[in-house]
């Protein structure tokens, strides 16, 4: 007897329909699996046959052909369990065809017949949405209780959880009711989406707060230059917090990235704020990028929709500091490999951090430091100058005095709450700009295959020259930037960018020579000064 079910398989972070056909015939006792089938998904058969067995239910004592469809796909994961023991079951007449047709079904069994938890529920439960709009006789998607919260954050589908397969072979008799799952989404937003860091925790550095806040309006890149211990790594922490909230289809976007590699919890179904990534130094290529025989999300997937800081930026291997640079060009990145080939986002803002020599305390007034100008370009140099050209804003991170260290001081830094209502109007005046919806980000663009732009940090040359137009005054101040400190034609465009996101920041519909003067301060590389 044949039996046909619908299930779900995960190809990077995107969720693929496969077709389960089991064909019980009379003879024999083996049992064959074909479909393409990873070694995961070969071990499936014995475990299901000592779930089956455990659980109470009899074995196919005749010849038994499991297909997985389409026959070219890899499948790889252990979710074909549930859907294997259904199936044979319905093949060897035990359960009624009709009831198998109105679910699709995912999950891993152990040997006693309990139901494990899968990857990549909620990329499941939006094909599922798909399969339901083509089919109107799917009803939902059945998936292991600690998936279901996850799931079930996709609202037009009705998600039934299980613990076991008895449990689910009752529901299909019709012995047993299951619950769905609640969505829970306002509940969810109300108890994740806030932030337990505040830039006001950090004493001093108002200068670095002010880098900070013109990165995150129009979405530069930065690099922070300090002696150990001067709050650069506080800073970093701070930023998501004075980005724009994650909207609905964001935290989809990244949520679905953190499932496939199964970092999604039944207590945080949902990604609500923005990610923020912090590697160590020792990170391999594939660890940043992604990468694996078949290919899984790096760092800068995960940091997709927030902040990557890279601490320590000259100790990062520099091979694993060059693939960053189509990343941020691109904004996607694509892994190619002999059994498959992938596409993740990587939309986020670099920030980067780094001592200004060796030891560490050059320029630290307290501090000595013995590093001679070799060692310092030598350091200096581990960082390439085409990585060094996508990083619009590069701000010095004194060490604080004590006077602003002290218990006993009353003054008080800026807060998350005060940077971010300036961020959020800066980004007001960008959505008008570039005429987009604020916070529609890169998704848009990427489906349709045009690039746009949506913040300063990415405008073109020629909108350079519509949007960044001098006076007079500011034209002199350039070109005596450019004849003094030596800045080349991308710092010329880069400056113009930094300016024009100062403008806005201040409200103002032209740039002025204080905007363009303080966008300057922010080239200190280009200035040599540290060499």
């Amino acid at each position: 007897m044949l039996a046909k079910l619908k299930t779900l398989t995960l190809s990077g972070i995107d969720a693929l329909p496969v077709d389960v056909e089991i064909d019980i015939a009379q003879g024999g006792s083996s049992v064959t699996l074909v479909g393409l089938p990873s070694q995961v998904v070969k071990e499936s058969v014995q475990r299901v046959m000592r779930a089956l067995e455990n659980s109470g239910y009899a074995q196919p004592g005749n010849s038994v052909l499991i297909n997985l469809a389409p026959a070219e796909m890899h499948k790889q994961a252990a979710s074909f369990d549930l859907p294997i023991a259904v199936g044979l079951l319905a093949g060897m007449g035990q359960l009624p065809f009709d009831r198998l047709e109105e679910y699709v079904m995912v999950g891993e069994l152990a040997l006693d017949g309990q139901v494990r938890p899968v990857k990549g529920a909620l990329s499941m439960a939006l094909a599922c949405e798909k399969l339901m709009e083509e089919n109107p006789n799917i009803r939902g998607l059945i998936v292991p209780q600690e998936n279901a919260a996850e799931a079930a954050v996709v609202e037009s589908v009705e998600v039934l959880p299980v613990t076991c397969l008895t449990q689910l072979i009752s529901f299909i008799l019709g012995d047993l009711d299951l619950d769905a799952a609640p969505s829970n989404l306002d509940q969810i937003y109300a108890n994740l989406s806030h932030y337990d860091l505040d830039f006001a925790d950090v004493r001093g550095q108002e200068m670095a707060k002010r880098a900070m806040m013109i990165a995150a309006a129009g979405a530069h890149n930065m690099l922070m230059i300090g002696p150990p211990g001067s709050g650069k790594t506080m800073l970093a922490k701070r930023l998501p917090t004075v980005l724009p909230d994650l909207l609905p289809a964001e935290s989809l976007e990244t949520t679905r990235i953190y499932s496939s590699l199964g970092k999604i919890s039944s207590k945080t179904p949902l990604i609500v704020t923005r990610p923020f990534r912090a590697p160590h130094h020792t990170i391999s290529d594939s660890g940043m990028v992604g990468g694996g025989s078949i290919p899984q999300p790096g760092e800068i997937s995960l940091a997709h929709n927030g902040v990557l800081f890279l601490d320590e930026l000259p100790e990062f291997n520099r091979r694993t500091l060059e693939v960053l640079r189509q990343p941020l060009e691109d904004h996607e990145v694509t892994i190619s490999r002999a059994q498959a080939t992938a596409t993740f986002p990587s939309d986020f803002m670099l920030v980067a951090a780094m001592n200004p020599c060796p030891c560490g305390f050059r320029g630290d007034l307290r501090r000595q430091c013995n590093c001679t100008p070799i060692q310092v370009e030598r350091y200096m140099s581990k960082i390439s100058g085409p990585l060094l050209d996508r990083i619009d804003i590069q701000v010095e991170v004194p060490a604080v005095p004590f006077e602003e260290l002290s218990v006993g001081s009353k003054q008080t830094g800026t807060s998350s709450a005060e940077i971010r209502q300036q961020v959020l109007r800066a980004r007001q005046i960008q959505a008008k700009r570039f005429n987009y919806e604020l916070g529609g980000g890169f998704r848009d663009s990427l489906r349709s295959g045009t690039r746009r732009v949506y913040y300063n940090a990415q405008m073109t040359t020629r909108q350079i020259r519509e949007f960044c137009q001098l006076d007079q005054e500011s034209i002199i101040q350039m070109k005596v930037a450019m004849n003094q400190f030596g800045l080349s034609a991308r710092a010329h465009d880069k400056v113009l960018r930094i300016a024009r996101t100062i403008a806005d920041l201040d409200g103002s519909e032209r740039i002025l020579p204080d905007h363009l003067g303080e966008a300057i301060n922010y080239r200190i590389l280009d200035r040599n000064l540290w060499t």
